[in-house]
């Protein structure tokens, strides 16, 4: 029964590495990234500069900046954290700006 139980164990386990083997000579490579990727990292780059200043003119704190597509031109979407008057929470402040 040992011997059996030792023979199957090893059976199962050469299957289980040969089968590994086999769907790894034939996975097909990665295509490359696409252009547009390096684009769309650039504008978010600007959209945060751009986030910079805008908060910066607003005396608040820059909380998010994304670039977006409306109407076939590339935006960014600022959200600026303005703070509050007396002692009240900051509010939040939505800008959008073409992207450069």
């Amino acid at each position: 029964m040992k011997t059996l139980r030792s023979f199957l164990t090893r059976a199962i386990a050469a299957a289980c590495v040969g089968g590994l083997a086999v769907s790894q000579s034939f996975a097909a490579p990665m295509p490359a990234k696409p252009q547009a990727q390096e684009f769309v990292v650039q504008v978010a780059g600007d959209c945060y500069a751009i986030g910079q200043q805008v908060a910066a003119q607003n005396g608040g704190q820059l909380a998010r900046a994304t670039a977006q597509n409306r109407g076939g031109q590339t935006v960014c979407v600022i959200v600026v954290l303005v703070p509050g008057r007396d002692g009240e929470r900051p509010r939040r402040a939505e800008f959008v700006v073409p992207a450069n």
